[in-house]
């Protein structure tokens, strides 16, 4: 094993609630737990074979929160407790990865990571990992943040889109702009103008380029002065690295509620994009889920469900075993039931999800997500 190879780690994230799978995902077992490809495998397991083939396994380390830590454990029976932090509350994603890059630094002050959601399918594993070997290659030796862009297949408001700039390496772009879940008017021009690709939501740095930018980002006023000393690295982080919870929970109080993207990316002048060619595919809601999996003659998708379709074209349908679904003159629907709810709404409306969701929550009481 290289010196480089040894320095690089993988962080995954996995602490979300899947909010956009509900009511199949819920805050007792969120999406990255569930098999909803089919396969035997859930996604988290899935999401950790991959990268277990070119990074070391004692280098790979889930983010979750302390709520799940257990079925972190019981899913991935090969990591170490060591390799498991627990956030202590729900926050987005650019607290947890700073925590995991703080945690990172300390055991290694060359560390590279990859950052990389679960709810991800990819067709051509071994291009995969000839692609984030390369990223993390040269994240080793610039200090650049690098996210990963997808050829944009089609027009779609689901995505972020990333604007490329000049060409710096192979497959590897200055970033120009950023813009999130478009108007499908802008879709369609981003995708006609060659010059958008998807954002895949997988991110590459070594952690102390990470680390001065939140520096940078969230300034010095507005984090107490140990946290501040801990980014910055002047501070000892025995006990960070020994996951003390009051240490642990006044280091998440303190940074903002952030997302990577939003908070971090799009506020970075230090961004760059590399352009991934692995059959990338989002497994981020009901309606990119559709997109993936077998149909039917008539397109519908029925998901280890008993059902009987009539007249129906276009729809997604998942029940619990024990029931029985009878559809008729449906089209462009889902029909999905799941620990004592039922929803029946266009397949595509994605905000519809989350707008029941929390009327259910304000109006049912919290036992229904």
């Amino acid at each position: 094993m290289t010196e480089e190879l040894n320095n690089n780690y993988c962080v995954i994230m996995a602490g979300g609630i899947g909010s956009r799978f509900w009511p199949r995902s819920n805050k007792k077992l969120p999406k990255q737990f569930l098999d909803i490809l089919g396969t035997g495998r859930t996604l988290l397991q899935t999401t950790y074979e991959r990268f277990v083939r070119f990074i070391p396994k004692d280098h790979i380390f889930v983010v979750t929160n302390a709520d799940y830590r257990d079925l972190v454990m019981e899913q991935l029976p090969g990591i170490t407790a060591a390799n498991v932090l627990c956030e202590p509350t729900y926050r987005n994603t650019a607290p947890a990865v700073t925590w995991a890059a703080c945690h990172l630094r300390a055991l290694n002050p060359d560390a590279c990571m990859v950052v990389t959601p679960t709810d991800q399918c990819i067709l051509d594993e071994e291009r995969f990992a000839e692609a984030i070997g390369r990223g993390l290659d040269y994240v080793a030796h610039a200090d650049r943040l690098l996210t990963v862009g997808i050829h944009a297949e089609r027009p779609d408001t689901n995505f972020g889109y990333i604007q490329v700039d000049e060409r710096l390496a192979r497959d590897i772009y200055r970033v120009k702009s950023f813009t999130e879940k478009p108007e499908m008017e802008f879709a369609r021009f981003f995708v006609e103008s060659g010059e958008f690709y998807w954002n895949s939501g997988l991110f590459l740095w070594n952690a102390n380029a990470f680390l001065r930018t939140m520096l940078r980002i969230v300034p010095d006023p507005d984090l107490v002065p140990e946290v501040a000393e801990l980014i910055d690295g002047k501070l000892p982080a025995e006990a960070f690295l020994a996951n003390e919870q009051p240490y642990v929970n006044r280091f998440y109080a303190t940074l903002p509620n952030m997302s990577l993207e939003y908070g971090v990316l799009e506020r970075s002048e230090c961004v760059d994009v590399l352009i991934g060619d692995f059959g990338w595919r989002d497994i981020g809601s009901w309606s990119t889920l559709y997109e993936m999996v077998p149909k039917d003659h008539e397109q519908n998708v029925v998901l280890d469900t008993r059902a009987l379709l009539y007249d129906c074209r276009d729809n997604l349908v998942s029940v619990p075993d024990g029931h029985v679904v009878v559809l008729k003159d449906l089209e462009g629907y889902m029909v999905v039931e799941e620990h004592g709810v039922l929803i029946i709404c266009r397949r595509d409306d994605a905000a519809a999800i989350r707008q029941f969701r929390n009327d259910v929550q304000v109006k049912m009481g919290e036992e229904y997500l």
